[in-house]
């Protein structure tokens, strides 16, 4: 939990708003740590089931929110006579209202959908076939996240053609960043089984996102 809050947090306030540029390649910098969280959602689900990963996501949440608020007090407090570090402080930490309600938005949604598929498809493969819940709750979670976050966030700021290029990207370096940590998915997911002894199935869970119930 602590990891994927951290995850979260950095993601959100130093990767968020930034277009990087390789080989004519554009894509949002924060998509380069982000996917790491969807991976620790897939284990947290596979190993412990929905309801547990269910409280971390609220965690990550929560996280979010403090994180929004505590930058928008420290930015609004008036600077010292002097200090001349206001205006720069304000551009990477000054997140608008609109990208900060983008982010937990998309983040809370594709964060649930991304665990509900998970366990889902662990009770239709009856536990087989890892590598197809994984890519598959992904394909579904940051599918969602993708679409609501970069339209709410910058729909009308930037040109349209660029909010689709970006979005279109960075869907597809979270899908081949799941699919090329698949081994390390594995190996994390086996040991945490023969340390835990545990491996859940959520037959009888509920599934709502409302509750903090294990």
């Amino acid at each position: 939990m602590a990891a994927f809050v951290a995850i979260l947090i950095c993601s959100n306030l130093i990767g968020a708003a930034k277009i990087a540029d390789i080989g004519g390649f554009e894509f949002g910098a924060g998509v380069l740590f982000f996917p790491l969280s969807y991976v620790l959602g897939d284990v947290l689900t596979e190993v412990y089931g929905y309801a547990r990963t269910r409280r971390v996501v609220w965690a990550g949440f929560a996280a979010i929110i403090f994180m929004a608020g505590m930058s928008w007090v420290v930015v609004a407090l008036p600077p010292a006579q002097g200090w001349l570090g206001q205006g720069s402080y304000e551009q990477i930490f000054g997140q608008t209202p609109r990208i900060v309600f983008a982010s937990i938005t998309a983040f809370w949604l594709g964060e649930f959908a991304n665990a509900f598929v998970m366990a889902r498809m662990k009770i239709i493969t009856k536990g087989k076939h890892l590598w197809s819940r994984t890519i598959g709750s992904t394909v579904v979670g940051q599918g969602i996240d993708s679409l609501i976050f970069y339209p709410i966030a910058f729909l009308g700021i930037w040109p349209t053609d660029l909010v689709l290029t970006i979005m279109l990207s960075n869907f597809a370096l979270k899908l081949g960043w799941e699919i090329l940590l698949t081994p390390v998915t594995y190996k994390i997911v086996g040991w945490l089984k023969r340390a835990e002894h545990e491996d859940f199935y959520d037959d009888d869970t509920n599934f709502t996102p409302f509750s903090l119930d294990r």
